[in-house]
């Protein structure tokens, strides 16, 4: 998985895959827990976070769906659209307890998702999306990454401020 591939997923969770049958070696009767093991995709899907709902801590970027959403077709293709991209990045922050400023910083956006921010993986991510300018000039490609990822993450279905796209 490349940092990019990272990122969306702590900004959308995991992509949702079809399964059509049960894990190897499990029974799909079986109980964990007192609950069925099904066949269907058990994957969590994050709900669409509000800053209002994440506030009141009863939104959460890694939460499981509601349970009737769990007859829901699986997608691998799509993540979840209209995520408030925004709103997961500042509750990341908050968890973190760190000083970070996720709306300028490459390095701190990274680092508010615990994901390797060093220079090595800000190259990697350079390559990823395609950065045609000179690495060894890191604050100008730095620059470049966060604009880009934040114009990706709206591409896959993000909400981001209007500001950030500039």
């Amino acid at each position: 998985m490349g940092f990019f591939d990272a990122i969306k997923e702590k900004i959308f969770g995991a992509p949702k895959t079809e399964q059509t049958s049960a894990p190897q070696g499990l029974d799909p009767k079986a109980t964990h827990h007192g609950s069925v093991v099904g066949t269907t995709d058990s994957t969590p899907v994050a709900p669409t976070p509000t800053r209002e709902n994440l506030a009141a801590g009863t939104a959460h970027a890694n939460a499981a769906p509601p349970a009737s959403s769990a007859s829901a077709p699986a997608s691998g293709a799509a993540p979840q659209a209209n995520v408030d991209v925004a709103a997961i990045l500042d509750a990341a922050v908050a968890k973190s307890g760190q000083q970070l400023n996720w709306k300028t910083s490459i390095v701190d956006l990274m680092k508010a998702l615990g994901i390797d921010s060093s220079l090595t993986a800000r190259k990697e991510l350079a390559d990823e999306l395609g950065y045609t300018g000179d690495k060894s000039d890191s604050a100008t490609m730095n620059i470049w990454l966060h604009k880009q990822v934040i114009s990706q993450l709206k591409a896959n279905g993000g909400t981001v401020p209007a500001n950030l796209l500039d």
